[in-house]
């Protein structure tokens, strides 16, 4: 799997620096570089990259203004690079696979690389069991029915994680997906309960929440996700919101709008 990347920043040194560090990984095709906002959503539309490193402060139309201008058309991962700190809650609220701090780190690429692999692996999964879809829907429909009763079984449907590693302390922690209890937004981390641990991941709520299975994982809050199968009680509360009562002891307020969600799970 090749990931087909443009670079965008308006100082040359970076752009020669991040090109650099990206030998080390050969997966990685640096097809474009622009040196503005403008040349990059002309190099995006044009060569439909899978991965976009975008610098934020730039002349004329800065790193935010370029993904604005991704809205019409389907966009690429966006990883931003940036010297200043003060931008990253905001990068991630513009959906950044990740965000990055010059002069960029080996290890931190690298994880930022790793989490673009994931993704591209998940998108492409879906796509090939979409195209087989409608390949059988057109030539054989009477086996329509069979691909979608095996469907459940199928990688692209497995593609839910069941272990995730969480780099916490200076430590690397695996954890089960059936142990965490809820997930709770903290600006751009997430923090992530267990029955006897509490642990940091960057990322943001809406990406997390691709990775775990549905069936289990609902968002109860705008920024709580509960596992439903540590839910043992429900209490209900005013103005038609509602506690879950997990297995710890732990008690989630489930607000109104997602309360219709999470009771087709827990009644």
């Amino acid at each position: 799997m090749t990931i087909r990347t443009i670079l965008v920043d308006d100082e040359s040194l970076a752009i020669q620096g991040l090109a650099l560090r990206l030998q080390a990984h050969e997966d990685v095709d640096i097809i474009e570089t622009c040196t503005n906002g403008r040349e990059a959503i002309r190099a995006i539309k044009t060569h439909k990259p899978d991965l976009v490193f975008l610098d934020i402060q730039m002349p004329g139309f800065d790193g935010f203004s370029v993904v604005q201008g991704m809205m019409e058309v389907e966009p690429p991962l966006f990883i931003f690079v940036t010297a200043y700190s003060d931008h990253a809650i905001r990068a991630f609220e513009a959906q950044a696979i990740d965000y990055l701090m010059k002069p960029v780190e080996e290890g931190r690429l690298a994880d930022a690389l790793d989490r673009v692999r994931l993704r591209l692996s998940e998108k492409r999964q879906v796509q090939e069991a979409e195209k087989l879809r409608e390949v059988l829907a057109e030539v054989a429909p009477e086996a329509m029915s069979d691909f979608a009763a095996g469907e459940e079984d199928s990688p692209a449907s497995n593609r839910f994680e069941k272990l995730i590693n969480i780099k916490d302390r200076g430590q690397i922690f695996r954890v089960d997906v059936d142990s965490i209890e809820r997930i709770d937004a903290a600006g751009d981390y997430m923090c992530i309960y267990t029955a006897d641990n509490s642990l940091i991941l960057r990322e943001t709520m809406k990406d997390l929440e691709k990775r775990l299975d549905p069936r289990n994982f609902q968002r109860v809050h705008r920024s709580t996700i509960v596992n439903l199968s540590q839910v043992k009680q429900v209490k209900p509360h005013t103005n038609g919101e509602c506690f879950l009562v997990l297995e710890s002891g732990a008690q989630v307020k489930v607000s109104r709008s997602y309360r219709d969600v999470v009771a087709r799970f827990v009644h």
